[in-house]
């Protein structure tokens, strides 16, 4: 949930730092910090609650030219957003009263230590002194207490980095937390060596020449190196200028693989929008394409997957499919389930992960897990994930970040390749999600029972779709319009039947997240069953009715909300009169088969939130309460 960047080699390492920050503050906006080395070796930090421009204007202030530093952008889980609950936090038994300050070492840390207290109890019998409310301080003052046990206990510097003290203090005291992890340690009076350890919390070093970068995801380091190694849980990286190694945590050295950095300042970049959310929401027509390039099979009138490490004849014998995620992609998963179920004739479950993680369903033999996550951090989706896996059954993810947790520990996946997106609501994501449950359900419908002229015709459609979202955004400036006349309204309801359902639901969603106004979604037929009591003259409902199956059944069901008075906001096919004369405002949408309508008529519910929280005045892409990664329970 919260930020991590650190630099060593030859530059200002503050600037790096807190350039790296600028593009992190997604992950965690509500302090931050940094501390670098002074010219003595002394640990200098600056921290403040708040947004990142107050840290800024902080360092604008005779920091010392160091090339070493490390930052961090933090979202609260345990101590109010304050100076001094704000990372780094110091290890020693210093004042920490002072902007210099005569500690030995620095962290930040993202993840939570789920045994703070015993450690806290034990280290104040030490003579430790705790001067924040957060769990990350423990592991400061634990390191400190470990490094002076080596230091007694005759570590030295050697050629190996395993064996110095530094290392072995943070091996053995990582060895003692319970709980999760990406840390970073800087320490005083060593201007060369960075530590990192990672258990469960993303953390990435990117490799440049005579210098290093660390942060929890790739985005800091665009622009700035080209190669990247991944972190593995329980893997320590011993980080110069020069070198790189990284240890597992209990048994020594390991290998590391350096791979290409497939990502460019550009790409994390706001590209002339006003917002990354609204950047990212015009993207879809692209990200859309990526999703399926290379991945259409007309010869075999099917999808081809190249990660899913099972065989089609492996995949014949999946008898029941259970898709899990949070949040949004959990609205991907209800549109994976209809679309699975109709094309292939497969049952699927679809889960909320926090409640599969701790649940003890009946699994039987034949069940194929999907995890379905952007970020592939998700704290309650990887819990869920390992647990269907120790029950022995497959599993897959979908997802969107290279090297994360999820995507490293599931058996395969599919990767969305939608690239970065920064705002905290998700948009890209989503309709990538959805566009890969579409092709699994071609790939599963065509292994079971789906013609080969019936699958060329779901081809057909899948090319036609990026065209269709193209035509779908044409409707900003009129849905700009629309958000003007609701703005103020402090309840919306968010109405479709069948595959627009899900779509009413991540509607719903998208509003609260950023325009801070209570929305729901339903079922349309479901309404009368007590939201109906909600409908009055100040309540929009934002119905989903284009032309399909269902066209007639919602529109009975919009005209027992006209009789209440209720204003309705209709996503509408094009020249749909009835419609017209029934709802008060029509947002037009091209027409598109029923599988793939979700797709289509998700731009512009994401174009109303995103044009209702600008005229609010709300930070589009840093939502109160919010973080882009979700990696606590």
């Amino acid at each position: 949930m919260c930020g991590i960047v650190g630099y060593v080699g030859f530059r200002r390492a503050a600037d790096l730092v807190v350039e790296g920050l600028r593009r992190l503050e997604y992950r965690g906006y509500d302090s931050a910090g940094l501390a670098v080395l002074d010219d003595e070796g002394r640990i200098d930090v600056r921290k403040a609650a708040g947004r990142l421009a107050r840290l800024e204007s902080l360092v604008r202030d005779q920091v010392p030219e160091a090339s070493i530093g490390i930052g961090h952008t933090r979202w609260a889980t345990h101590g109010a957003p304050t100076d001094g609950n704000a990372h780094p936090h110091l290890g020693g038994c210093g004042t920490g009263h002072s902007s210099v300050v005569h500690e030995s070492l620095a962290i930040v840390h993202n993840g939570v230590i789920e045994n703070y207290r015993g450690l806290k109890t034990r280290l104040e019998a030490e003579g430790y002194v705790f001067r924040s409310e957060t769990d990350s301080e423990v592991i400061a003052h634990l390191v400190d207490s470990c490094l002076k046990q080596a230091l007694e206990t005759g570590s030295r510097v050697t050629d190996e980095p395993a064996d110095s003290p530094w290392v072995v203090a943070v091996r053995e005291a990582i060895a003692q937390l319970r709980g999760t992890y990406g840390l970073l340690v800087l320490f005083a009076g060593r201007p060369d060596l960075l530590v990192a350890a990672r258990l469960g919390s993303p953390l990435v070093v990117g490799v440049g020449d005579g210098e290093h970068f660390i942060a929890s995801d790739a985005s800091p380091l665009a622009g700035h190196a080209d190669r990247i190694v991944y972190l593995a849980d329980h893997e320590v990286a011993v980080i110069t200028p020069d070198t790189l190694r990284v240890i597992h945590r209990d048994s020594g050295r390991v290998e590391h693989s350096v791979l290409p950095l497939e990502l460019s300042a550009a790409d994390v970049g706001m590209g002339g929008y006003s917002h990354f959310m609204l950047k990212e929401i015009h993207e879809q027509p692209e990200t859309i394409r990526a999703a399926m390039r290379g991945r259409l099979s007309r010869d075999d009138a099917t999808a081809v997957f190249g990660g899913l490490n099972l065989t089609p004849a492996q995949l014949q014998h999946v008898n029941r499919i259970v898709l899990t995620g949070c949040g949004t992609s959990w609205h991907a998963a209800l549109v994976g389930e209809y679309l699975i179920e109709e094309f292939a004739r497969l049952p699927v479950e679809v889960e909320y992960a926090s409640e599969l993680r701790y649940r003890n369903p009946p699994i039987d033999e034949g069940t194929l897990l999907f995890a379905i996550t952007q970020s592939g951090e998700t704290a309650d989706t990887l819990a869920a994930l390992r647990e269907v896996k120790r029950k022995g059954h497959p599993t897959l993810a979908i997802c969107n970040v290279v090297g994360s947790t999820i995507a490293n520990e599931a058996d395969g996946g599919i990767y969305l390749h939608a690239g970065p997106e920064i705002g905290v609501a998700s948009t890209k994501a989503f309709t990538s999600q959805c566009v890969v449950l579409a092709l699994l359900a071609l790939y599963f419908g065509r292994l079971r029972h789906m013609s080969y002229e019936k699958g060329l015709e779901f081809i057909a459609a899948l090319e036609r779709l990026p065209g269709l979202v193209t035509e779908a955004l044409e409707a900003d400036t009129a849905i700009r319009t629309i958000a003007e006349k609701y703005r103020n309204a402090s309840t919306f309801l968010y109405l479709g039947r069948q595959y627009n359902f899900p779509v009413a639901l991540e509607g719903a969603l998208k509003l609260k997240e950023i325009s801070y106004i209570h929305a729901e979604g339903y079922p349309a037929a479901e309404m009368k069953h007590g939201p109906i009591a909600l409908v009055d003259q100040l309540t929009p409902s934002v119905f989903l009715i284009p032309q399909g199956a269902v066209y007639d059944k919602v529109i009975l069901n919009l005209e027992e909300i006209k009789a209440r008075k209720g204003p309705v906001i209709a996503i509408a096919s094009p020249g749909d009169e009835r419609v017209r004369e029934l709802a008060d405002d029509v947002i037009e949408v091209p027409d598109a088969p029923d599988f793939l309508q979700p797709i289509v008529e998700a731009i512009p519910l994401q174009l109303l939130a995103y044009h209702i929280a600008v005229l609010r005045g709300c930070d589009v892409d840093k939502p109160r309460n919010l973080a882009k990664s979700v990696t606590v329970e």
